[in-house]
């Protein structure tokens, strides 16, 4: 990975009316007030991307509403989202849309953001190429570029200005149940580094 994506979260809390759920007149349901607005959020097209980052994406990782009874028309719903998004739009930019989408649908609400890390992306360099070539000298690989995937560390040492540069095990299990890193993946990752410090620390 030679960079990553921007990632920025939303809690959004959608206020109605709790009541009877046979009696919807007297109440106002909150998830029905959120359904069009949330259906609009996950259809619209942040961006295209460009020929270093993939598209913007939109995804929701929490819902919760009710109070667990099959007869009471909750008084809120709450959402938690997240933006995976890339160098062709701001974080400022996603909240302006955001909200301009919410106000359009007209709902009571409060929104509450966080921004985890701003998209980097490190060009063409030593450290680069010195990866690139331990991990062909170990493994025989040539590499593809990708600043895909989630956040990482490097989000805090990009803005110093320095070069990053990510590289590790794979992660096909990723959050998964029995996530793991098979053991020879370790030893291989181990060679990759010593060679990769030989060509950084030759004078």
């Amino acid at each position: 990975k030679n960079g990553r994506r921007g990632s920025l979260n939303g809690r959004l809390s959608i206020k109605g009316k709790q009541g009877h759920i046979a009696y919807p007149h007297l109440a106002e349901n909150p998830i029905h007030l959120l359904s069009p607005a949330l259906t609009e959020l996950c259809s619209i097209e942040w961006d295209q991307g460009n020929e270093d980052f993939p598209p913007t994406s939109f995804q929701v990782s929490n819902i919760n509403s009710g109070t667990g009874a099959t007869n009471v028309i909750p008084g809120t719903a709450e959402v938690v989202f997240n933006f995976r998004y890339s160098t062709e739009v701001t974080h400022e930019e996603l909240k302006q849309r955001v909200h301009a989408i919410l106000d359009k649908h007209a709902l009571k609400y409060e929104l509450n953001w966080e921004l985890s890390g701003q998209p980097f992306r490190t060009a063409s360099g030593q450290l680069l190429e010195a990866v690139q070539q331990a991990i062909s000298d170990v493994t025989g690989y040539q590499t593809t570029l990708s600043t895909s995937g989630g956040t990482s560390d490097g989000r805090f040492i990009a803005p110093t200005g320095t070069q990053v540069i990510e590289l590790g095990p794979l992660n096909a299990t990723i959050h998964q149940i029995d996530e793991c890193v098979a053991t020879a993946d370790l030893d291989t990752l181990s060679d990759i580094y010593e060679r990769l410090l030989s060509y950084l620390l030759v004078d």
